[in-house]
């Protein structure tokens, strides 16, 4: 497919792209636009109907609660029937081997979506722009990255898309209706509207701060942008999970095979394909995914958003990360890394460039410039050393435990998946690719106890 031949306003163009099956269904139960506002009942009805959906086995045969509406029962019925089905293509033994690749990387893998996958997310404008009015993002992040947690850790964990026992079907459909959701509030109808007659959404006063009202009023440029949640941008920040994630492991040192690499990228191709992302927005090899990325950048950053709400989500991820860093030398951590794996441009989009002081950024290249320089000596002795991988457990603890695994505010997934993810945390803490010296070091810098005293 030659994407750059594309021109906004044709047919073909994945920005007027949306989700048929999931547009349709939520047209279904909210109706047209209404003048005075979102139907906030309907909303909270519809809702309160999904959050039923936690586990794959959930969705066999799934009928609607007694006394839903008929229309919304019906819609969701036929929305669940559709939506579960993985795609003839999807390989589990590839996607096995992406679970184990996943949970071998232990707290690298939440380090980079941290520092680098959610990041990128916020590197097109009009996405950002979602994303700051879905709930104001610079006050709730962690909101953001729990919700964004919520959904990798059920998807990536063993049988996630393939066994009953698994939540990432069950989430991934939750998620395409939402992002459904998302489209028909901020068009103030049905998206089909939308593309029959192409309009400018006029900006409101919003009636109230829940998140139907803020989208309500948030005002759309079709025209000019094409639609919002548009295949375009789905494509986009799946790349941000497989690609990103990937190109991330290499900038760190810690390349995986391409083989590994294959079965990572075609595990989230079927996730894609869950969330309702069409092929020709999706790419099985690195080198397909590192143009299609490079693309869709370029173009975004031709469209120019005053005020512009890239540096502040940045910077409330960056404060909010630091907030869980406690060692005083490692707070200018994460910033310094994740201007590392997401490069200059992106960088200089979010506004990450002038957050840090000049002698703290040379400092870091040159630590990690020695601890690269390491790592290759190292790995001439003994295959499996890194200090690298290391570092980045170290911030991954800290960011994973705290953040994530909070017991007072515990993820919002089903108590057998949330027990899961937390075996698979505490197994992480004593890594055992890790030689007992890493462990050690580890310990001092997260303040975790050694495994003696967590049995004893």
């Amino acid at each position: 497919m030659k994407r750059d031949s594309l021109e906004p306003g044709l047919p073909d163009d994945p920005a007027l792209h949306a989700d048929p099956l999931a547009d349709s269904t939520i047209a279904r139960i909210l109706g047209p636009g209404r003048p005075g506002g979102p139907d906030t009942d309907t909303i909270a009805l519809l809702n309160q109907e999904i959050a039923r959906w936690q586990l794959n086995g959930d969705l066999d045969d799934w009928t609607a609660s007694p006394g839903l509406p008929p229309d919304m029962a019906a819609a969701l019925e036929d929305y669940v029937a559709k939506a579960r089905v993985l795609p003839e293509w999807a390989d589990r033994d590839r996607i096995a081997r992406a679970e184990v690749l996943f949970m071998e990387m232990s707290m690298v893998s939440c380090t980079l979506l941290f520092c680098a996958s959610l990041p990128q997310c916020y590197v097109i404008p009009d996405l950002a722009a979602v994303l700051h009015a879905a709930g104001e993002l610079e006050q709730h992040t962690d909101y953001r990255v729990r919700a964004t947690a919520a959904m990798i850790f059920p998807v990536m964990m063993h049988g996630g898309l393939t066994e009953r026992t698994g939540g990432g079907v069950a989430q991934a459909i939750k998620v395409r209706l939402i992002h459904a959701m998302i489209r028909h509030l901020v068009l103030r109808g049905d998206v089909a509207d939308a593309l029959v007659a192409p309009r400018r959404v006029p900006r409101l006063l919003a009636h109230g701060r829940t998140m139907p009202q803020v989208l309500y009023a948030h005002g759309w440029d079709v025209d000019r942008v094409g639609l919002p949640c548009n295949q375009e941008e789905l494509g986009y920040t799946l790349l941000t999970f497989n690609y990103v994630f990937l190109q991330g492991l290499r900038r760190l040192g810690l390349g995986l095979e391409k083989e590994d690499e294959a079965a990572y990228l075609h595990t989230w191709n079927v996730l894609g394909y869950v969330l309702g992302i069409e092929p020709a927005q999706m790419t099985d090899t690195m080198d397909g995914a590192a143009r299609m990325f490079a693309d869709i950048q370029a173009r975004a950053r031709g469209q120019a958003r005053n005020p512009d709400p890239r540096p502040p989500l940045a910077a409330a991820l960056v404060a909010t990360m630091q907030r869980y860093i406690p060692p005083r030398p490692l707070k200018a951590f994460p910033v310094l890394l994740t201007r590392h794996l997401i490069g200059k441009d992106a960088s200089r989009d979010l506004g990450l460039d002038s957050h840090v002081s000049l002698p703290s950024r040379v400092l870091f290249v040159l630590g990690f410039s020695l601890v690269r320089a390491i790592d290759a000596a190292g790995r001439l002795v003994c295959r499996g050393f890194s200090i690298s991988r290391l570092v980045t457990r170290i911030l991954g603890y800290n960011l994973t435990a705290k953040l994530l695994m909070d017991e007072t505010r515990p993820l919002k997934l089903p108590d057998g998946l949330l027990h899961q993810v937390g075996v698979a945390v505490h197994r992480w803490q004593d890594d055992a690719q890790a030689p007992r010296w890493a462990n050690a070091l580890e310990r001092r810098f997260t303040g975790r106890p050694t495994r003696a005293a967590r049995q004893g």
